[in-house]
């Protein structure tokens, strides 16, 4: 019980060292949205992730701005992306999507920014155990604590080919319905100038025979 104890509260402290924002965006034509998150401290993580799940050829425009407007990271035409930078210094940073590029498809942006205190949590000290077994203990932790991350990302990596592969289902049933419709008016349209031309060969030969 007290190894659960202790295991939880560390947990619980590695948890509230981090602060994270995961959302997901609907970015219009022609538009150019931007996001803010502040850090307090200087040589503070910063983890930013991104993926366009729909529209256009799943692109986007993309840059980090650290107070002042300087460029920390910036793409063109990018699918997707996962960084981490050191902020070097405090106050407000920026994350810009810019869709400008298209003239009439909108993006679906899943994205999420993280601020993490790079110092470790102290594990709680209990009676009678060693320093050893709490450096053990507390890297186990931090261990399993990177797995979950590394589930985490493999989750967001497979929600977005999901995503990918169904919006082009999708688009590729819209295609073929579309040209089934039109397909569908040629026939109707071709036989009713067979009929219109039949008729007016009949019409023509009966006046020639009168």
């Amino acid at each position: 019980m007290r190894f659960a104890a202790l295991l939880i509260g560390l947990l619980a402290t590695f948890v509230s060292s981090v602060a994270a924002t995961a959302l997901t965006y609907k970015l219009e034509a022609n538009e150019k949205a931007c996001f803010y998150t502040n850090v307090e401290q200087k040589n503070t993580k910063v983890a930013f992730y991104f993926a366009v799940q729909s529209g256009g050829s799943f692109d986007v425009d993309y840059a980090v701005l650290a107070p002042g407007d300087k460029i920390v990271l910036d793409g063109k035409k990018e699918r997707q992306g996962d960084f981490v930078f050191t902020a070097q210094s405090t106050g407000e940073y920026k994350f810009c999507f810019d869709n400008e590029m298209s003239t009439f498809a909108e993006k679906m942006v899943d994205f999420e920014i993280s601020v993490e205190n790079e110092q470790r949590a102290q594990l709680p000290s209990k009676q009678g155990a060693s320093p050893e077994q709490a450096t053990a203990l507390e890297e186990s932790i931090y261990k399993i604590s990177a797995q979950l991350s590394t589930i985490s990302r493999n989750q967001k990596y497979f929600r977005t080919r999901e995503n990918r592969n169904f919006s082009t289902v999708r688009s590729t049933e819209r295609r073929i319905f579309n040209f089934s419709v039109i397909e569908g008016l040629m026939m109707v349209s071709m036989a009713g100038l067979q009929v219109f031309i039949v008729r007016f060969f009949f019409q023509g030969a009966r006046k020639g025979y009168v």
